[in-house]
C-alpha cells in the first residue's frame, strides 16, 4: 500500500513539474515524434529500403528536393544506392530504437537481478558480483561491446551470423550496461532489507526470491527507471558506433550508424545530405532522451530541485 501511494505521489509531481519545464516538453515532443515515426515507418515511408525492387541505382545521389537538381519524389535526397533517404532514416531509427531498447531491457533484468540478490544475500555472492562489476567498470562500454561481439562471432557458426546478428548486438550492448543497474539495485536493497515490511515478510516465511521480487523491487524502481532512460541513449549511441565501425547491423539493413558510415564516404565529394540528416536524427534522438532522463532524475531526487 505504501509503495502504491508513493507511486501516485511521484506521478502527480512528474506531471506538475513536466508542465512547468519547457525544455522537457520539447525533448518529449522530439522523442515522441522519433518513436512514432519509427513505429509507423511502413505506413509513413514512401519506399521500403529493405526491398531491392523499390529503389534504382539511377536515382542515386539526388540532393534534397528543395535544392537545385532535386527530385520531388525524394524529400531529403537519396544515398549511393538510390534509396530514399527519408525512408532509410525512418527504418534506421526503428532498428536503432529496437536494438537500444532490447539492450536496456536485457541489461536491466540482468543487473537488477544480480544487484537485488547481492544486496539481500550479501556475503561471498555480493563480493563476487561487485568484483565483476569493478572489472566491468574498468573497461569502456564500447570495448566491452566489441569484445562480446567478437567472441560471439567466433563461437557461432558462420552461416548463423546473419540470422543472430541483432541478438548478438543486443547482448553485447546489454552486457556493457548492466553494472549501473546492479550497483544501484544493490545499494537500494541494502537500505530496504532492514525495514519493517521486509522483516515482516521474513517472519511470515516467504521465500527470499518472493521477498526480493514482491516486497523490495517495487520500492527501488524509481532510480532504476532513471538509469534505464539514460542508458537508452547510451545504447542507441553504442549501436550507431558499432554499425559505423562495421561490426553492427549489415549495410542492407540500414540503422542510423550504417547510414552515417555511408554518408562519411561522400561528405567531401559534395553529397553532404547523406551524412547530415542521419547524424542530425541521431543527435536529436540522443539529446532528447538524455534531457528526459535528467528531468526524471530531478523529479525523483528532491535534492536536485
Amino acid at each position: 500500500m505504501l509503495a502504491y501511494w508513493n507511486r501516485i505521489k511521484i506521478e502527480n509531481e512528474l506531471i506538475y513539474l513536466f508542465l512547468r519545464n519547457p525544455v522537457a516538453q520539447v525533448a518529449a515532443l522530439i522523442a515522441t515524434i522519433s518513436i512514432l515515426g519509427a513505429l509507423f515507418a511502413p505506413l509513413i515511408a514512401p519506399t521500403d529500403p529493405y526491398d531491392l525492387a523499390s529503389f534504382d541505382l539511377l536515382d542515386s545521389f539526388y540532393p534534397p528536393s528543395w535544392t537545385d537538381g532535386g527530385d520531388p519524389r525524394f524529400l531529403i535526397g537519396t544515398d549511393d544506392q538510390g534509396r530514399d533517404l527519408f525512408s532509410a532514416i525512418l527504418y534506421g531509427t526503428r532498428l536503432s530504437l529496437l536494438v537500444g531498447l532490447s539492450s536496456v531491457i536485457f541489461a536491466a533484468v540482468l543487473g537488477t537481478s544480480l544487484g537485488l540478490a547481492a544486496g539481500y544475500i550479501g556475503g561471498r555472492f555480493d563480493a563476487v558480483v561487485m568484483r565483476i562489476a569493478d572489472v566491468q567498470l574498468s573497461l569502456p562500454a564500447i570495448l566491452t561491446a566489441l569484445l562480446v561481439d567478437g567472441i560471439a562471432r567466433g563461437i557461432l557458426p558462420r552461416e548463423q551470423h546473419e540470422d543472430l546478428l541483432l541478438v548478438v548486438l543486443t547482448v553485447a550492448i546489454g552486457l556493457s550496461l548492466w553494472v549501473d543497474f546492479a550497483r544501484t539495485a544493490r545499494a537500494s536493497t541494502f537500505v530496504e532489507r532492514n525495514k519493517e515490511y521486509v522483516q515482516a515478510a521474513e517472519i511470515m516465511g516467504l521465500h527470499p526470491v518472493r521477498i526480493m521480487a514482491v516486497a523490495i523491487l517495487p520500492n527501488i524502481l524509481s532510480p532504476l527507471l532513471v538509469i534505464g532512460t539514460v542508458d537508452l541513449a547510451v545504447a542507441i549511441l553504442l549501436e550507431a558506433t558499432l554499425s559505423f565501425l562495421g561490426v553492427g547491423v549489415p549495410p542492407n539493413q540500414p540503422s542510423l550508424g550504417t547510414l552515417i558510415d555511408i554518408g562519411t564516404q561522400y561528405l567531401f565529394s559534395g553529397e553532404w545530405w547523406i551524412v547530415i540528416f542521419p547524424s542530425a536524427t541521431l543527435i536529436f534522438l540522443i539529446v532528447s532522451v538524455n534531457v528526459l532522463g535528467d528531468f526524471m532524475r530531478t523529479v525523483l531526487n528532491p535534492r536536485l530541485r
